[in-house]
């Protein structure tokens, strides 16, 4: 259990990696841009020349600052999309976008929740029994205070949803949301629950929180303490802004009166007392006791963990470690900024976090007890150490005592982290486990991983997904495909070499039909393919070379004649049927009748005639074809929208009958993503015959498409159901295409 755990959380830090890296970039422009535009400081060192309203480089920090704003404003997104990627096993690029989903839509379910109960009044505004900074703009929407820890909770949760439920199969009439496109579904569906639930639960953290407050200023260089390792501590939860905005803004830091006006909140004060420090002996420390202490452990202290953890990495890995560490460590030390080193160690290594924040928090205490009074604009970086400390005098802030308390926390910082990380193993930058160990073999284990190998090699043949082999078979092997992709109803692989791919083995799958041109190859298999896709991708990526040579080898001999034989006697008994069958047909008259009416103005045909291979000979259904002349698509019939695919060239309908078609717009259409296709319906939509359900760019198909003859096919007929073509040639939509006839058993 204790193995899984930290496995698990091992997971989770390294997908904090991808949104980490952004944050030194986005903690110096906002640190300089914050630092520089400073009415106070631009005023105090008589730089209006220089940074000025209007001037040049006054626009350029403002943009600075505003760039760097806007990332760590959007922080708790870019952490749900960063842990969704990170912990997602495949098809990552949709957890992302499932992860974008689910942070949009718990926030909303929370913004409705606090419209509901008053706490968001009509007009937008806070109500006034409201705490105040627990309720907060989340990518334009009001909603409650979570930080980082709101993103975590998205990414994690998403993850899972994903890992569970990416290759899914539903129902045929569902099978369109099947595989990946249901995991934004279920994601949505879930996180709506969870806003309502974090309503309930989060309020009561932050009133926790802030109740804590009041014990810090009634004690002394205690409350200081306590003071620092809370909001340390609240780093993770982004709370931390909950508990010191008071302290810095307001009476609960203190007050004091400056040049004759009473001063409420330690940062106010600090700036009080810059404007007037002509009149000032020294600045109160008192009042800076709540971010002074920042200096001690971000210029020196955390630099110092960072080289433990960068010397403490294996040595194939420090390059890379190193990378990743420095620049965290300068945006630490510049601008403030902690938290790319911080969550660098926070979920992987716990015990380290809690080092750092009673460490961090005893700085605070100790800058109080030596009176060092340095102010921040932004954080305790080198840029308002030097502009709020050396710059002011050390006769008002006591700034050179931070530097031998400095050297004694960088020295207490390496000296701690590089015993614990070793100690028991931390996985920190640099020290993930590999898939395999580095170290030096002897013979012996060459040879036992060998037989290791040998062995899972078998395993892993017997144990892989068999449809997957087979299709991986039937277009010659690994080596022979280049790309995998799909549209709504095929699989459509790349492949280097045409000759080796072997239709009558793909057929064995269960496909419709193959299509061949040129090299590329469109396998049949109707709305279930994306979960086809995903797994031949899972299966391309996880089973060796060796066994598609092997693979492919049995397919080329005895296997491969043998599934031709079959096929052939199948397809010979087939075609026997199917003329029975029509024998049949043409004595007996049909037990009822849907007609299906056109959805386009323009000629109609016999389905044979289209200018696909694939649905010409019917391998996706049966039906008709229209080639338009007006660039609007109506509802053949009453019924419902199913899925519009996301090339929107395509759509899903099932009439109130029960009839379940695809309107497939142009051939090849796929390949122009989007372009010349403008969708007035969505899935799951209830139309009227003759309703719109899409509009169309002919001009530009007919440019840009190899045709722009549509399909209108029944995906689901029946064994006693048949098409009748009604209208060959001109056709108005509305008017009947072809009659669905349904015969005796």
């Amino acid at each position: 259990m204790k193995d899984k755990i930290f496995g698990v959380l091992q997971r989770v830090g390294r997908s904090f990696m991808l949104p980490i890296a952004i944050l030194p970039v986005a903690g110096l422009l906002l640190g300089l841009g914050s630092s520089f535009t400073n009415t106070t400081t631009i005023e105090t060192y008589g730089l209006q020349w220089l940074l000025g309203d209007k001037t040049i480089l006054h626009a350029l920090l403002v943009i600075m600052n505003a760039v760097g704003s806007a990332i760590f404003d959007n922080l708790p997104l870019i952490f749900a999309v960063g842990v969704a990627i990170g912990m997602a096993k495949k098809e990552k690029e949709v957890s992302a976008l499932s992860a974008v989903i689910a942070y949009f839509v718990m926030n909303v379910s929370i913004n409705a929740m606090l419209k509901i109960s008053g706490k968001i009044l009509a007009d937008g505004s806070i109500a006034k029994d409201v705490l105040d900074g627990t309720i907060t703009s989340v990518c334009g929407i009001q909603s409650l205070q979570m930080g980082v820890f709101g993103g975590i909770i998205v990414g994690l949760g998403v993850a899972a949803l994903h890992n569970r439920f990416y290759k899914i199969e539903l129902p045929n009439a569902l099978s369109f949301f099947g595989g990946t496109r249901f995991v934004p579904i279920i994601s949505t569906v879930v996180y709506l629950f969870v806003g309502i639930l974090m309503y309930f639960i989060w309020p009561t953290v932050q009133n926790g929180i802030y109740a804590l407050g009041g014990v810090v200023t009634g004690t002394g260089y205690f409350g200081t303490l306590l003071f620092g390792i809370i909001k340390r501590a609240l780093i993770p939860f982004g709370l931390h802004h909950v508990f010191y905005m008071p302290f810095w803004q307001t009476a609960v830091g203190g007050t004091m009166e400056v040049a004759g006006h009473m001063v409420e909140g330690g940062q106010n004060i600090f700036f009080a007392q810059l404007a007037d420090s002509a009149n000032i002996a020294h600045f109160s420390a008192d009042a800076t006791r709540y971010f002074s202490g920042e200096f001690i452990f971000m210029i020196f202290g955390l630099p110092g963990a960072a080289l433990a953890m960068y010397k403490c990495a294996k040595p194939e890995k420090k390059k890379q470690a190193g990378s990743l560490l420095l620049s965290a460590t300068l945006a630490c030390m510049f601008t403030g900024i902690t938290e790319p080193l911080e969550f660098s160690f926070l979920f992987v290594a716990p015990a380290l976090f809690a080092v750092q924040v009673v460490l961090a928090g005893s700085a605070y205490m100790i800058a109080h007890i030596l009176n060092i009074a340095v102010g921040l604009t932004f954080s305790g970086g080198l840029l308002d150490f030097f502009l709020f400390g050396i710059l002011q005098g050390n006769e008002k802030t006591s700034w050179l005592l931070v530097i031998p308390v400095g050297i004694v926390y960088f020295l207490l910082y390496y000296f701690i982290f590089s015993f614990l990380i070793k100690k028991f193993d931390f996985k920190t930058p640099g020290r993930e486990d590999d898939d395999t160990e580095t170290k030096l073999y002897t013979k012996a284990d060459v040879n036992a991983r060998k037989a290791a190998k040998d062995t899972k090699a078998s395993d892993d043949k017997a144990a892989v997904d068999e449809l997957s082999q087979t299709i991986s078979r039937g277009l010659g092997g690994k080596a022979n495909i280049s790309d995998v992709d799909c549209c709504a109803t095929r699989l459509r692989i790349t492949v280097i070499d045409p000759e080796k791919v072997n239709d009558a083995l793909l057929k064995s799958t269960g496909a419709s039909g193959v299509v061949h041109k040129g090299q590329g190859v469109q396998i049949i298999y109707g709305p279930r393919v994306t979960v086809i896709k995903s797994d031949l991708e899972d299966y391309l990526a996880s089973v060796t070379e060796e066994h598609f040579e092997d693979d492919v080898a049995e397919n080329n001999t005895a296997g491969a004649d043998e599934v031709k034989n079959e096929n052939a006697a199948s397809d010979k008994a087939q075609e026997s049927d199917v003329k029975e069958a029509q024998e049949a047909d043409d004595v007996k008259e049909p037990t009822s009748t849907v007609i299906i009416s056109s959805p386009m103005t323009g000629i109609a045909a016999d389905l044979s005639t289209t200018p696909d291979e694939a649905f010409a000979s019917k391998m996706m259904g049966d039906g008709a074809v229209v080639t338009p002349e007006e660039g609007v698509v109506v509802a053949p019939e009453d019924g419902t929208v199913l899925f519009v695919f996301d090339t929107k060239h395509a759509l899903g309908f099932t009439t109130d009958s029960g009839i379940g078609m695809i309107i497939h717009v142009g051939i090849d259409t796929v390949k122009l993503e989007g372009k010349g296709f403008d969708v007035k319906v969505e899935a799951g939509q209830k139309v009227n015959k003759g309703d719109v359900l899409m509009k169309l760019d002919l001009d530009y198909l007919k440019a840009n498409a190899p045709s722009v003859t549509t399909p209108v096919i029944c995906t689901e007929l029946k064994d006693n159901q048949k098409i009748r073509l009604i209208t060959d040639g001109p056709i108005k939509a509305g008017e009947p295409l072809y009659a669905v006839d349904t015969y005796e058993k």
